[in-house]
């Protein structure tokens, strides 16, 4: 990956670096503590679909609150598209950026992303970023859809806020495109909390400790970020490194079969991982962007070589470089539908892990389930009359047996990393169902000297009428074992 020039104009020394290392951790923590307590849906602040982020004047990674690591280069790229798009020069303290365009953040319309400059004195010093899914965005309820607008209203990179001064016929267009408006605008402005609230913690850094010195600081860690990852790198055997698997079908096109392939080549203290092999983009709506591709690569690479360096930066990347092909499943080009986005990517990552099996069998695992586990509903509350749109799930399944212990039960896919299912109280409190079972699956972890993890289940009864709209993927083309 390219490395941003930056003049470093003074040091920070390692007493220093460990106050900003730690400084900025806790700055997106408790951004990601007010996205929390501000939201309105139950996908934000029970399930935590979000990711919330600092950085660079450039765009780089800083720090990424704990949360879905499908968003690692998501966030970062949106930044630098709303860069390219206005210029550093087109900034100016008091404006907030947003888009939900699926092909810049590489998922789909329900994730909006807001981005805030942060000026110190006059000067651009980093931004503060939330990335949160929202429960509407329009477009149609349920089914497949088979283009991108039939998906939703689409947002590009525009201003939400000038200068402090919202855009108000921004905010009337988006209330007047979604079905249940007074929750797209509570966390909207949840997401605005966030924000502001990583714009006011960072300059309390940059006042205490000085601009130039915590911006050493940061240039340090990744740094050091960097070196440990390359070290890490290094004890991988060279060589090139490839393997196939397949998705059941696109949701369209039903049984047949899509090819994933990749190919990874590691030389020294880099790698390359080679994804421009899967899949030509689909009919169905299982296609996402080329960041999340980025992502799908760099959630492998970091499971295999630095799992627990944290904070997760630029740094962390360095030695990693990634082929993309336009217009495949991980790379789609407009108008390919994006709703499932998570979908495939999470099969990507198994498949990279799968690839290098022979080579460091210690740090992989075999395949998990590789779903959402995720059912959506919607009909008319009994309650009160009114439209609810709900998601039962994440649900959790099995993960793939590790080289000496079983596979972990229960959990949700790789990608969708500090996902919670939603609690079945909040649910049954909310919606018109009724949880009668939410049980381990027995004996559904696979034989093996350590067995898989073990799967869920659950038994749900919908005390009115309800539209239901279920994902469910690798049932035909299960997760594998390894030897």
């Amino acid at each position: 990956m390219k490395r941003a020039k930056a003049e470093r104009r003074v040091k920070a020394d390692a007493v220093l670096t460990e106050i900003v290392r730690n400084g900025v951790i806790a700055v997106t923590e408790e951004m990601k503590t007010n996205l929390m307590r501000t939201a309105y849906n139950m996908i934000v602040y029970e399930a935590l679909d979000f990711t919330v982020g600092l950085y660079t004047a450039e765009g780089e990674t800083v720090s990424i609150g704990l949360g879905l690591p499908s968003f690692i280069r998501g966030m970062a790229e949106t930044v630098k598209a709303k860069l390219a798009h206005f210029g550093k020069d087109g900034l100016e303290p008091g404006d907030i950026l947003v888009t939900n365009d699926a092909y810049t953040t590489g998922s789909h319309l329900y994730h909006f992303t807001f981005s805030l400059p942060i000026f110190h004195r006059g000067k651009l010093s980093g931004f503060a970023c939330c990335m949160a899914h929202w429960t509407d965005v329009g477009g149609v309820l349920g089914g497949v859809t088979t283009d991108i607008y039939s998906e939703g209203l689409q947002i590009p990179i525009v201003k939400y806020a000038k200068a402090g001064v919202v855009n108000r016929d921004l905010v009337d267009i988006i209330r007047m495109n979604v079905r249940i408006p007074e929750r797209a605008m509570g966390d909207l402005r949840a997401q605005i909390t966030a924000v502001k609230t990583g714009e006011r913690r960072f300059l309390e850094l940059l006042e205490r400790y000085g601009r130039e010195e915590v911006l050493a600081a940061i240039a340090n860690i990744m740094d050091q970020s960097e070196a440990a990852t390359r070290a890490r790198t290094r004890t991988i055997p060279d060589g090139t490194y490839e393997a196939e698997s397949f998705m059941d079908d696109d949701g369209v096109d039903i049984g047949k079969p899509v090819p994933i392939k990749v190919r990874v080549v590691k030389k020294g203290e880099e790698m390359t991982i080679d994804l421009s092999q899967v899949s030509p983009q689909v009919h169905g709506f299982y296609n996402s962007g080329a960041t999340t591709g980025y992502s799908c690569a760099q959630v492998a690479y970091k499971c295999l070589t630095s799992p627990t360096d944290y904070p997760i930066n630029e740094g962390s990347f360095r030695p990693l470089r990634v082929i993309l092909a336009p217009g495949t499943v991980v790379s789609a080009v407009k108008p390919a539908a994006m709703r499932w986005w998570m979908t495939f990517p999470m099969t990507v990552v198994d498949t990279v892990f799968k690839a290098m099996e022979r080579a460091i069998p210690e740090r992989t695992i075999a395949a998990h389930h590789a779903d959402l586990c995720v059912a959506l509903i919607n009909g008319i509350s009994p309650k009160d009359g009114r439209l609810f749109l709900a998601g039962i799930g994440p649900s959790g399944g099995g993960f793939g047996a590790k080289l000496t212990e079983d596979g972990m039960s229960a959990t949700v896919c790789l990608n969708d990393g500090d996902t919670h299912n939603h609690p079945v109280e909040q649910m049954e409190a909310k919606y018109p169902l009724l949880f009668e079972r939410h049980a381990l699956r027995e004996d559904s972890g696979g034989a093996g000297r350590y067995r898989g993890g073990l799967g869920t289940e659950q038994v749900v009864q919908a005390l009115s009428a309800i539209n239901i709209n279920v994902q469910v993927d690798r049932v035909h083309c299960a997760p594998w074992g390894l030897a």
